[in-house]
């Protein structure tokens, strides 16, 4: 694609970095057979290469966002299907980030929505203030019904609807400490507590924690972490995205220099997808880009580290598992087969969904803010794992669980709670 950026323009990293990526695009329209809100809508301007041509004639003018391009932004899920597909290697991802944040300093939003954005980065990432919302969110939930009437209060309908019926008990597992190894150490991991993901189900990594230290690695929760940032950084507050990641390098640094350490073990793959990203969000920081990027190396999906551990092949318990990518794995972090490997080792057989590069609706607050498109792609996932005529659908993240649980009768749990049963740890309780 031809640009017309100035020497001035050019002067500044993120448009030079963003006019890189333009630049690669070829408009061969490959990324609209693959991208959910183009498929949905068919309208071009949500497409992939729709928004490429919004951002640019943005960036390139140097305007303020208007509300066409917040509108077709705001509607892209950052899925990255398009990156998937994309033959020319242009970095999506990047360059969506780099219009958020564009939006979030030039426009400004209507009350309503500005104030959702503000309690969703307010409530969110922090464990404590969600554990309280999501009580709220029980007795409130009467309210849906007439809140779904008003447009600008849908997004507080859907928050009601999402809200589980009851909370799980807070966890050991996000307690900082060291958990030994059983028998002779073959590694020693932080794991990443993160945010949502311990007040929704913190059985996830209880079972982490309870299979790798039988696989003898010692498992760290670290001091200090918190959340990761990708909630904020997908709404375009940049700041509050970079400062949770520092802090979260910080705490990471320190247990590396203090007794090493072989991953930082991620089981939302939303999280995964921005803490290995972590090097490039903090390349221009000179203070944090050298450890940023040591922390990004060293960040791996549990299916990726179990991978490496080689686990044995155990008999059949004739359980048939739909397997749902999270677009956050599949398409963020290239991870595809491992966990379908690692089910079939443990004994169960492996059932993929049609249309499995669809996102489920999810994306981290795209649930909430976009519901009705939201709703529309959850009703096609749930079809699709529904047709596998499965008995249990695993998959590795926390937002698809929450958003496919709420439309099937089929139970969902993490990938990691059937490895955790199948190599000596208790049934999952979703499947008692």
């Amino acid at each position: 694609m031809q640009t017309n950026f100035t020497a001035e323009q050019l002067a500044d990293p993120h448009v030079a970095e963003s006019e890189k990526i333009l630049r690669r695009c070829v408009h061969c329209g490959f990324c609209t057979a693959t991208c959910p809100t183009y498929v949905t809508l068919g309208n071009e301007l949500d497409s992939p290469r729709g928004r490429i041509y919004l951002i640019k004639d943005m960036l390139e003018n140097g305007r303020a966002a208007d509300a066409e391009v917040v509108t077709h932004i705001d509607r892209c899920l950052s899925c990255l299907a398009c990156v998937t597909t994309c033959p020319s290697g242009v970095n999506y991802m990047h360059l969506v980030d780099h219009a958020r944040v564009h939006i979030e300093k030039t426009y400004r939003r209507p009350p309503m929505d500005r104030l959702i954005r503000q309690v969703l980065a307010t409530v969110l990432p922090y464990p404590g203030r969600f554990r309280l919302a999501l009580g709220l969110a029980r007795l409130g939930r009467p309210l849906a019904p007439l809140l779904r009437r008003v447009a600008p209060l849908k997004p507080l309908a859907a928050m009601l609807d999402l809200a589980p019926q009851a909370r799980p008990k807070p966890s050991t597992s996000a307690r900082p400490g060291s958990r030994g190894s059983e028998g002779e150490r073959r590694g020693r991991v932080a794991i990443l507590s993160g945010c949502a993901q311990p007040v929704l189900d913190p059985g996830i990594n209880e079972a982490t924690i309870r299979l790798l230290t039988r696989l003898g690695v010692e498992v760290v929760v670290p001091q200090g972490e918190g959340c990761c940032g990708a909630l904020v950084h997908h709404m375009g507050k940049e700041d509050q995205a970079l400062a949770f990641a520092r802090s979260n390098i910080d705490v990471w640094i320190r247990e590396i220099e203090a007794g090493g350490l072989d991953a930082i073990i991620i089981t939302a793959s939303g999280c995964g997808t921005t803490i290995k990203d972590y090097g490039h969000m903090l390349r221009l920081d000179p203070a944090y880009a050298d450890k940023a990027a040591k922390v990004s190396a060293l960040a791996k999906d549990v299916s990726e580290y179990l991978s490496a551990l080689e686990l044995p092949e155990v008999e059949s318990r004739g359980l048939a598992v739909a397997y749902h990518s999270a677009c956050s794995m599949q398409h963020g972090q290239k991870i595809t087969m491992a966990p379908k490997v690692l089910l079939r080792k443990a004994g169960f057989t492996v059932r993929e969904p049609a249309e499995g590069h669809l996102c489920c609706g999810s994306a981290g607050t795209y649930n909430i803010m976009q519901p009705e498109i939201s709703a529309q792609l959850k009703t096609r996932k749930v079809k699709n794992i529904e047709a596998t005529r499965a008995d249990v659908i695993a998959t590795g993240n926390i937002g698809c669980m929450t958003q496919i649980g709420t439309a099937t009768a089929i139970p969902i749990v993490h990938t990691v709670e059937l490895l955790d049963w199948a190599y000596g740890g208790p049934k999952p309780a979703k499947l008692a």
